[in-house]
């Protein structure tokens, strides 16, 4: 089985697409259908369709899914766990060409739940959330509403059911698979959910794809049916990727606490550009010496924290224009950097389109939905590490775990138990 994912954002199309690399299959990340794939077993692509109409997002994805879908190949529609974007429009889209919509966007794992039909984070109710009300105020988190909207008819798959007999749910689903119903939207609260809709999904012998977030995706990776025949990649990834550039265009509560937790344990310079230099860009009269600043820390070989900051003209709007911006601004200081963190599927996407980085090759999750990759093709003789992550997502720990990924370095024992690597660096022992 080979597998297509198709994602809004880059860092969604990571974090869904490490749990292959991670199982050991050949996996790489795209920002173009043009771009070069090598022979990757996973493909995953960002359509960028976050920002744009809901039809004008339906026909990016329709047409990515059309030039790279292939004989016999799998289809993963990768959604936000918290429902951003487009995707009901998306999967709309998909929907006559690729049969039943099987939607599970739950990812236990990191406190998204399906229950009755409706997503949960840590328990609460996804409308309730900060990361909602900070986007869609204005609009229900109900599934099936959005599905509707989106022009198709829903059937539910309840936790009872999934649990109950295999055999049962099995010929339900292929009941659902035969009847009018164009999407089924699955409860999951566990892992093990995830798992047996993994495996009875697989079994469908109707036209279907996934509809998820990376949770289903890791249960996915790892069926008998997916690695049977696999051509499995080997990693041995022992370098140090320094200086070690973070960038941080999410201003969600969650970034703002790994941005914390890093400063505090690595001493990391940090440089916040106001948006009124980003708005004007190369225009703004201090351009250039917030320019030299970056490139005066990374031609040190200092570690830098990048972020975008906050004013009273702030609109979430303006979020893809000051991200492309804060890429711009690096551009010219990127050969300076080992290694790059980019935290927000838009700023990840922006500094890769400003360095040149069609495509990514995964090779390691550092934790649950962060993933470290480098480009299949190298700039000027060198392959950078390249470490992705949501922005509203991971735990407090996440900048950090990134940090000592792509420094080879072993997190201090009065932080805890560390995991790999360089014996000299902060002078422990593994």
């Amino acid at each position: 089985m080979t597998l297509l994912i198709i994602a809004d954002d880059l860092s969604g199309a990571a974090d869904c697409a490490i749990a292959f690399a991670s199982a050991g299959h050949n996996t790489v990340v795209t920002l173009d259908a043009t771009h070069d794939t090598g022979d990757a077993r996973v493909v995953a692509i960002d359509t960028d369709t976050r920002r744009l109409t809901g039809a004008q997002a339906g026909e990016r994805t329709l047409a990515a899914y059309q030039a790279l879908i292939a004989p016999g190949q799998k289809l993963y529609k990768k959604i936000d766990s918290t429902l951003r974007g487009n995707w009901a429009d998306e999967v709309g889209a998909l929907q006559a060409h690729a049969g039943l919509a099987i939607v599970a966007p739950a990812f236990p794992a990191t406190g998204r739940t399906t229950l009755d039909g409706q997503v949960l984070v840590n328990g609460q109710p996804l409308e309730t959330t900060e990361t909602w009300r900070l986007e869609h105020a204005d609009r229900s988190a109900d599934m099936t509403t959005m599905l509707q909207a989106a022009g198709l008819r829903v059937a539910r798959l309840t936790l009872p059911m999934l649990r109950g007999d295999a055999a049962a749910l099995s010929r339900h689903m292929a009941e659902v698979a035969r009847s009018e119903a164009q999407a089924l939207i699955v409860d999951a609260v566990t892992t093990e959910d995830l798992k047996i809709l993994s495996c009875a999904s697989t079994q469908l012998k109707e036209a279907s794809f996934w509809v998820g977030s990376g949770g289903l995706a890791r249960e996915i990776a790892l069926l008998p049916d997916f690695i049977s025949g696999a051509s499995l990649q080997t990693i041995d990834e022992h370098e140090k990727y320094a200086p070690t550039l973070v960038l941080v265009g999410s201003l969600s509560a969650v970034s703002e606490r790994q941005c914390a937790l890093l400063k505090e344990r690595t001493g990391i310079e940090e440089v916040v550009v106001p948006p009124a230099v980003l708005r004007l860009g190369k225009k703004h009269g201090d351009w250039e010496s917030w320019e030299a600043r970056i490139g005066q820390c990374l031609n040190q070989g200092d570690d830098l924290l990048l972020r975008i900051g906050r004013d009273d003209a702030f609109d979430p709007a303006e979020g893809a224009h000051l991200s492309t911006e804060l890429a711009a601004l690096v551009r010219s200081n990127f050969a300076q950097a080992g290694g790059v963190i980019a935290t927000g599927g838009e700023t990840a996407r922006a500094l890769l389109c400003a360095v040149g980085i069609g495509s990514l090759q995964l090779l390691r999750e550092v934790e649950a939905g962060v993933a470290f990759g480098r480009p299949i093709t190298a700039l000027a003789g060198r392959r950078p590490g390249v470490v992705t992550k949501a922005g509203a997502f991971g735990t407090d720990h996440a900048l950090y775990a990134a940090w000592l990924h792509l420094n080879n370095a072993i997190e201090p024992a009065q932080y805890g138990a560390g995991t790999v690597t360089n014996p000299a660096l902060l002078g422990k022992t593994s």
